[in-house]
């Protein structure tokens, strides 16, 4: 059967295609020690290893972490690049790293997200992502009050 129209509606029609399981780099451990090792070097305060394997498609780890002040946010976000890069680890992306709140790295398999208290009590990404927030398929639905 023929079906009419663009390649992007045949594409609708057919529906979503399946999607690859991409592999994770064996190396995750070793660079979330490097992390984590960087992080408290710089003083850091109430860091945070998150497990997202298989929770998430864009990462396997997150690490959050709180500085005191703007310059020792982009001071930690340099120094996790400068080792990582000496591990081996080549393209690691930064957002926010010219003075703010929440300075993110996409290190691949890993996310760092830096913050001043106050955006991180904002965010509240520990809430959003942390694993007390998983309820086993089987279990009952609570409601919300």
């Amino acid at each position: 059967m023929q079906v009419p129209g663009t390649p992007r509606k045949k594409a609708a029609v057919a529906g979503p295609t399946a999607t690859r399981t991409r592999e994770p780099d064996p190396r995750v451990d070793q660079f979330l020690e490097i992390i984590t090792t960087s992080l408290e070097d710089d003083k850091a305060e109430d860091i945070v290893v998150i497990d997202l394997t298989g929770r998430a498609s864009f990462a396997d780890r997150m690490v959050i972490a709180t500085g005191l002040a703007d310059r020792q946010i982009a001071a930690m976000a340099a120094h996790i690049d400068r080792k990582l890069g000496e591990a081996g680890l080549k393209r690691i992306r930064t957002e926010g790293a010219g003075g703010s709140d929440w300075v993110l790295l996409d290190a691949g398999d890993i996310v760092v997200h830096l913050f001043k208290a106050e955006a991180r009590a904002l965010y509240g990404l520990e809430r959003m992502w942390g694993a007390d927030l998983d309820v086993p398929p089987d279990a009952p639905a609570t409601p919300v009050e």
